[in-house]
Protein backbone atom coordinates (compact mmCIF):
# COMPACT_ATOMS: atom_id res chain seq x y z
CA UNK A 1 0.00 0.00 0.00
CA UNK A 2 1.46 3.55 -0.99
CA UNK A 3 2.19 5.98 1.60
CA UNK A 4 0.46 9.10 2.06
CA UNK A 5 2.15 12.45 1.83
CA UNK A 6 2.40 14.17 5.18
CA UNK A 7 1.04 17.20 4.62
CA UNK A 8 -2.17 15.48 3.54
CA UNK A 9 -2.59 14.29 6.94
CA UNK A 10 -4.35 15.81 10.02
CA UNK A 11 -2.87 17.38 12.28
CA UNK A 12 -1.63 16.21 15.50
CA UNK A 13 -2.17 18.35 19.02
CA UNK A 14 0.33 16.57 21.47
CA UNK A 15 -1.32 17.21 24.85
CA UNK A 16 1.20 16.98 27.79
CA UNK A 17 -1.33 15.96 30.04
CA UNK A 18 -5.52 15.28 29.84
CA UNK A 19 -8.12 13.77 31.68
CA UNK A 20 -9.15 11.70 28.64
CA UNK A 21 -8.55 12.49 24.85
CA UNK A 22 -11.85 11.14 23.67
CA UNK A 23 -13.50 13.28 26.57
CA UNK A 24 -11.19 16.28 25.02
CA UNK A 25 -12.67 15.58 21.23
CA UNK A 26 -16.17 15.29 22.67
CA UNK A 27 -15.33 18.74 23.70
CA UNK A 28 -13.90 20.19 20.81
CA UNK A 29 -16.41 19.01 18.97
CA UNK A 30 -19.42 20.03 20.62
CA UNK A 31 -17.46 23.56 20.80
CA UNK A 32 -17.85 23.71 16.66
CA UNK A 33 -14.43 21.57 15.75
CA UNK A 34 -15.07 19.42 13.14
CA UNK A 35 -11.42 18.40 12.86
CA UNK A 36 -10.16 16.09 11.41
CA UNK A 37 -7.16 16.85 14.08
CA UNK A 38 -5.06 13.62 16.08
CA UNK A 39 -5.27 14.35 20.23
CA UNK A 40 -2.35 13.00 21.63
CA UNK A 41 -2.27 12.79 25.48
CA UNK A 42 1.46 12.14 26.80
CA UNK A 43 -0.58 11.25 30.03
CA UNK A 44 -3.85 10.34 30.64
CA UNK A 45 -5.79 10.71 34.23
CA UNK A 46 -8.86 8.63 33.07
CA UNK A 47 -8.91 6.81 30.40
CA UNK A 48 -12.03 4.63 28.97
CA UNK A 49 -12.26 1.75 27.55
CA UNK A 50 -15.64 0.43 25.60
CA UNK A 51 -18.86 -0.67 28.07
CA UNK A 52 -17.08 2.17 30.65
CA UNK A 53 -14.07 -0.39 31.47
CA UNK A 54 -11.25 2.21 32.76
CA UNK A 55 -7.91 2.14 30.38
CA UNK A 56 -4.69 2.12 31.87
CA UNK A 57 -2.49 4.24 29.25
CA UNK A 58 1.02 3.85 31.73
CA UNK A 59 3.92 6.62 31.16
CA UNK A 60 5.44 5.50 27.35
CA UNK A 61 2.45 4.23 25.89
CA UNK A 62 -0.13 5.68 23.51
CA UNK A 63 -2.96 7.32 23.68
CA UNK A 64 -4.48 9.35 21.01
CA UNK A 65 -8.17 10.08 19.37
CA UNK A 66 -8.91 11.15 16.25
CA UNK A 67 -12.13 13.94 15.83
CA UNK A 68 -13.62 14.27 12.79
CA UNK A 69 -17.16 15.02 11.10
CA UNK A 70 -18.51 12.60 8.53
CA UNK A 71 -21.94 12.73 6.38
CA UNK A 72 -22.05 8.90 6.79
CA UNK A 73 -25.36 7.26 9.02
CA UNK A 74 -24.36 6.11 12.19
CA UNK A 75 -24.44 2.20 11.48
CA UNK A 76 -22.07 3.07 8.63
CA UNK A 77 -19.88 5.51 10.51
CA UNK A 78 -19.60 2.44 13.05
CA UNK A 79 -17.52 1.30 10.40
CA UNK A 80 -14.58 3.44 11.30
CA UNK A 81 -14.09 0.96 14.24
CA UNK A 82 -12.54 -1.79 11.42
CA UNK A 83 -10.85 1.08 9.66
CA UNK A 84 -9.16 2.35 13.16
CA UNK A 85 -8.31 -1.79 13.92
CA UNK A 86 -6.43 -1.76 10.11
CA UNK A 87 -4.43 0.91 11.07
CA UNK A 88 -3.29 -0.48 14.42
CA UNK A 89 -1.92 -3.24 12.66
CA UNK A 90 -0.54 -1.70 10.18
CA UNK A 91 1.33 0.69 13.00
CA UNK A 92 2.51 -2.48 15.24
CA UNK A 93 3.76 -4.25 12.01
CA UNK A 94 5.69 -1.48 11.68
CA UNK A 95 7.45 -2.14 14.86
CA UNK A 96 7.25 -6.26 15.69
CA UNK A 97 6.96 -8.86 12.86
CA UNK A 98 3.94 -8.80 11.19
CA UNK A 99 3.30 -12.58 11.71
CA UNK A 100 2.42 -11.57 15.25
CA UNK A 101 0.07 -9.13 15.21
CA UNK A 102 -3.49 -9.89 14.39
CA UNK A 103 -7.36 -8.60 14.83
CA UNK A 104 -9.88 -9.86 17.37
CA UNK A 105 -13.93 -9.23 16.76
CA UNK A 106 -14.96 -6.48 17.15
CA UNK A 107 -11.56 -4.23 17.43
CA UNK A 108 -8.89 -5.71 19.65
CA UNK A 109 -5.31 -5.60 17.99
CA UNK A 110 -3.34 -8.78 19.41
CA UNK A 111 0.46 -9.09 19.34
CA UNK A 112 1.21 -12.64 19.85
CA UNK A 113 -2.02 -13.36 20.79
CA UNK A 114 -2.47 -11.10 23.53
CA UNK A 115 -4.51 -7.94 23.85
CA UNK A 116 -2.24 -4.75 22.89
CA UNK A 117 -4.34 -2.07 21.84
CA UNK A 118 -8.15 -1.02 22.43
CA UNK A 119 -10.30 1.20 20.55
CA UNK A 120 -13.27 3.36 21.73
CA UNK A 121 -15.34 5.07 19.07
CA UNK A 122 -18.00 7.83 20.36
CA UNK A 123 -20.34 10.13 18.30
CA UNK A 124 -22.73 12.35 18.47
CA UNK A 125 -24.40 15.50 16.60
CA UNK A 126 -22.24 18.11 15.09
CA UNK A 127 -22.99 21.72 14.76
CA UNK A 128 -22.43 21.64 11.10
CA UNK A 129 -24.74 18.62 10.46
CA UNK A 130 -23.85 14.84 10.31
CA UNK A 131 -21.61 13.45 12.86
CA UNK A 132 -18.37 13.84 15.24
CA UNK A 133 -16.81 10.90 15.37
CA UNK A 134 -13.82 10.58 17.83
CA UNK A 135 -12.10 7.60 17.50
CA UNK A 136 -10.20 6.82 20.48
CA UNK A 137 -6.72 4.67 20.22
CA UNK A 138 -4.46 3.03 23.03
CA UNK A 139 -1.92 0.99 22.15
CA UNK A 140 0.79 -0.47 24.93
CA UNK A 141 3.94 0.56 23.60
CA UNK A 142 6.02 0.80 26.11
CA UNK A 143 4.31 -1.45 29.34
CA UNK A 144 1.50 -3.64 29.51
CA UNK A 145 -1.34 -2.51 32.01
CA UNK A 146 -0.56 -3.71 35.91
CA UNK A 147 -4.35 -4.75 36.42
CA UNK A 148 -5.79 -5.95 33.64
CA UNK A 149 -8.66 -7.98 33.21
CA UNK A 150 -7.65 -10.25 30.24
CA UNK A 151 -3.78 -11.39 29.59
CA UNK A 152 -1.77 -8.02 28.03
CA UNK A 153 1.35 -7.11 26.09
CA UNK A 154 3.37 -4.41 24.87
CA UNK A 155 5.70 -3.58 21.70
CA UNK A 156 8.60 -3.56 24.15
CA UNK A 157 8.23 -7.08 24.95
CA UNK A 158 8.96 -8.24 21.39
CA UNK A 159 11.89 -5.32 20.57
CA UNK A 160 15.21 -5.82 21.29
CA UNK A 161 15.58 -1.75 21.31
CA UNK A 162 13.77 1.07 23.12
CA UNK A 163 9.66 0.89 21.77
CA UNK A 164 8.86 4.07 19.96
CA UNK A 165 7.71 7.43 21.59
CA UNK A 166 4.06 7.95 21.57
CA UNK A 167 4.54 10.99 19.29
CA UNK A 168 6.88 8.89 16.79
CA UNK A 169 4.44 6.01 16.77
CA UNK A 170 1.15 8.98 16.35
CA UNK A 171 2.60 9.97 13.23
CA UNK A 172 3.31 6.41 12.46
CA UNK A 173 -0.63 5.35 13.26
CA UNK A 174 -2.26 8.73 11.26
CA UNK A 175 -0.57 7.63 8.33
CA UNK A 176 -2.23 4.26 8.44
CA UNK A 177 -5.28 5.41 9.38
CA UNK A 178 -5.50 7.57 6.66
CA UNK A 179 -4.45 4.85 3.83
CA UNK A 180 -7.30 2.84 5.39
CA UNK A 181 -10.08 5.70 5.53
CA UNK A 182 -9.28 6.49 1.72
CA UNK A 183 -9.70 2.43 0.83
CA UNK A 184 -13.04 2.72 3.23
CA UNK A 185 -14.02 5.87 0.99
CA UNK A 186 -13.34 4.68 -2.42
CA UNK A 187 -13.94 1.17 -2.12
CA UNK A 188 -16.68 1.11 0.94
CA UNK A 189 -16.71 -1.50 3.54
CA UNK A 190 -16.15 -4.61 1.16
CA UNK A 191 -12.08 -3.77 1.01
CA UNK A 192 -12.16 -3.35 4.82
CA UNK A 193 -14.15 -6.52 5.70
CA UNK A 194 -11.28 -8.40 3.28
CA UNK A 195 -8.57 -6.98 4.64
CA UNK A 196 -9.91 -7.28 8.23
CA UNK A 197 -10.30 -10.53 7.94
CA UNK A 198 -6.77 -11.43 6.57
CA UNK A 199 -6.13 -10.81 10.07
CA UNK A 200 -8.07 -12.16 11.69
CA UNK A 201 -8.01 -14.26 14.85
CA UNK A 202 -9.45 -17.21 15.77
CA UNK A 203 -11.84 -17.60 12.59
CA UNK A 204 -13.47 -21.16 12.04
CA UNK A 205 -12.40 -22.02 15.89
CA UNK A 206 -15.00 -22.62 18.77
CA UNK A 207 -15.47 -18.75 20.90
CA UNK A 208 -18.19 -17.84 23.58
CA UNK A 209 -20.15 -14.52 23.12
CA UNK A 210 -20.92 -12.62 26.03
CA UNK A 211 -23.77 -10.51 25.40
CA UNK A 212 -25.42 -7.93 27.05
CA UNK A 213 -28.04 -10.90 28.99
CA UNK A 214 -27.12 -13.74 27.70
CA UNK A 215 -23.88 -15.89 26.59
CA UNK A 216 -23.92 -17.72 23.12
CA UNK A 217 -21.11 -20.56 21.87
CA UNK A 218 -20.55 -21.56 18.63
CA UNK A 219 -18.27 -21.30 15.58
CA UNK A 220 -16.50 -17.72 14.38
CA UNK A 221 -17.51 -17.88 10.57
CA UNK A 222 -16.44 -14.10 9.62
CA UNK A 223 -18.04 -10.63 8.96
CA UNK A 224 -21.29 -9.86 7.43
CA UNK A 225 -21.79 -6.77 5.21
CA UNK A 226 -21.92 -4.65 8.04
CA UNK A 227 -19.18 -5.71 10.35
CA UNK A 228 -21.28 -8.20 12.58
CA UNK A 229 -19.87 -11.15 13.79
CA UNK A 230 -21.43 -14.94 12.32
CA UNK A 231 -21.52 -16.90 14.85
CA UNK A 232 -22.71 -20.74 13.58
CA UNK A 233 -24.37 -22.55 16.64
CA UNK A 234 -24.61 -25.96 16.88
CA UNK A 235 -27.65 -26.44 15.48
CA UNK A 236 -26.58 -24.91 12.32
CA UNK A 237 -28.34 -21.76 12.73
CA UNK A 238 -26.04 -18.69 12.17
CA UNK A 239 -26.31 -15.42 14.79
CA UNK A 240 -25.57 -12.49 14.05
CA UNK A 241 -23.33 -10.62 17.00
CA UNK A 242 -23.91 -7.13 16.67
CA UNK A 243 -22.07 -5.69 19.84
CA UNK A 244 -20.43 -7.77 23.23
CA UNK A 245 -17.22 -9.60 24.24
CA UNK A 246 -15.97 -12.59 22.25
CA UNK A 247 -13.65 -14.81 23.71
CA UNK A 248 -11.42 -18.20 22.72
CA UNK A 249 -10.18 -20.98 23.88
CA UNK A 250 -12.72 -20.94 26.82
CA UNK A 251 -13.73 -24.31 27.99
Amino acid sequence: MTGVPPATLPSIVVLDEIDSTNAEARRRAEAGEAGPVWLLGLRQTSGRGRRGRAWETGEGNLAATLLLRTDKPPAEAAQVSFVAALAVADMLAHYVPASLVSLKWPNDPLLGGLKVSGILIESGASPQGGLWLAVGIGVNLARKPIDSERPATSIATYREVPPPHPTEAAEVLAGAFERWRRTWTSLGFPAIADAWTARAHGLGEPCVARLGNETVEGIAEGLDNDGALRLRLDDGRVRRITAGDVFFGVA
